[in-house]
């Protein structure tokens, strides 16, 4: 029997190995597995700041529409308590940057904006004092001695990750719903 070189019978095994391709699938998956985790990951940071986004707009417009549907008078309390609804319904976001603001606009004799009463809860929002314009309200949206339940929300929403999304983000919303049951709802008690 014939024994060849050394060097010639490795030239065989080399191309063996070179035209192996059992580990190209693992070695494509290697490279495609980070980008394709990162994306979930992005979808996934994206897909919750939607959603509290619409929990804190739903928490605004869920407080106004309450208010709206209140008798022509409301206690302090019961304002509180149609606040904290909103605070809840913010579950299962953090609520620590959750304000919310509700107001009672009327229009006075020239048919300017003016507050009649306002309460808010939370570290982004101040009540307006009675009597006073409400500034940036919309236009023609009140005729002289209507009136209207303002209520807005102001929200800082940090993601859980912090990596695709890396700053926090500011919601803000404001709603104008009408008094259903009285021409005006006053708080008489309301600081």
């Amino acid at each position: 029997m014939l024994s060849l070189p050394p060097r010639l019978r490795r030239a065989p095994r080399l191309r063996r190995l070179i035209d192996d391709e059992s580990g190209v699938s693992a070695i494509e998956f290697a490279f495609i597995a980070p980008i394709l985790v990162l994306l979930y990951w992005g979808l996934a940071e994206i897909t919750m700041a939607m959603m509290a986004e619409r929990r804190a707009s739903h928490s605004a417009s869920a407080v106004g529409d309450l208010l709206a549907q209140q008798q022509a008078s409301i206690t302090s309390a019961g304002v509180d308590q149609m606040l904290n609804i909103g605070v809840t319904s913010m579950q299962p976001f953090a609520t620590g940057t959750l304000s919310l603001r509700v107001t009672s606009v009327q229009a006075n004799a020239t048919g300017s904006p003016q507050v009649v009463w306002s309460k808010a809860q939370g570290p982004g929002l101040s009540k307006l004092g009675a009597g006073a314009t409400v500034a940036g309200f919309p236009t023609g949206l009140l005729a002289a001695d209507e009136a209207v339940i303002m209520s807005e929300v102001k929200y800082t929403y940090n993601t859980p990750t912090m990596k695709v999304i890396n700053r926090t983000l500011t919601f803000e919303d404001v709603f104008y719903l009408r008094p259903r049951r009285a021409n005006v709802i006053i708080c008489p008690d309301c600081p």
